[in-house]
């Protein structure tokens, strides 16, 4: 079954050539599009992915089109890297990465992939932005993110920590996903439990007597 992305983009160029190359592929299809996220929402359509563009017309900033996506689907920021402050927003805010729009196709292609993977996305664009917030670096992680990390690291499952946070099991295991792709991106890996409780006492979230 292919990947299911969403595109939010207000460049009807933009928005052509890429749901055209996307479609494409053997594994990725454009399941719907929008010039504002209150648009690709209206479609109705269930998404793996979204491509978010920080910059559109409607005046809404990528903190809180990140809102409005976080129970949709993992975000992907499509930028042209012009404007830091905004990628460093949108990568507190949970999103998996970043790639620019001025990338070649098969790059894109590849971010793409390594988003839907739950894999870091390890753009020198991407790592300057967390670099770039020392605090970012150290916690890496949204708010949703962290109340995750400090409950599954500190030894419940995800069962538990679904229960706990009203939330899935499954979007525990995709919160799990993205929090080891952000450490693993800014060289801070964490594949294991162990490696996650490390990191969250490294970053203050629990203490180290657990």
């Amino acid at each position: 079954m292919k990947a299911a992305i969403g595109i939010v983009d207000d460049h009807p160029a933009v928005l052509a050539g890429v749901t055209a190359m996307l479609d494409g592929q053997p594994d990725v299809v454009v399941a719907g599009t929008g010039a504002t996220v209150a648009a690709l929402l209206r479609t109705g359509a269930s998404f793996d992915l979204v491509l978010l563009d920080l910059v559109l017309a409607d005046g809404s900033t990528p903190t809180g089109n990140m809102r409005r996506l976080e129970a949709v689907a993992p975000v992907l920021a499509f930028t042209s890297g012009d404007q830091p402050q905004l990628v460093r927003d949108v990568a507190q805010a949970g999103a998996v990465g970043m790639i620019r729009k001025s990338e070649p196709p098969a790059v894109l292609l590849q971010t793409v992939r390594q988003a839907l993977a739950g894999e870091p996305v390890p753009t020198p664009d991407w790592a300057a932005a967390l670099i770039g917030d020392s605090e970012f670096v150290r916690a890496g992680l949204s708010d949703r993110e962290r109340e995750v990390l400090r409950l599954y690291a500190s030894g419940e499952t995800a069962e538990r920590v679904a229960e706990a946070l009203f939330l899935s099991r499954t979007t525990v295991i995709e919160h799990v996903k993205r929090i080891r792709a952000k450490y693993g991106a800014v060289d801070r890996a964490a594949p294991t439990k162990v490696d996650l409780f490390r990191r969250a006492v490294e970053d203050g979230l629990i203490e180290p007597e657990h």
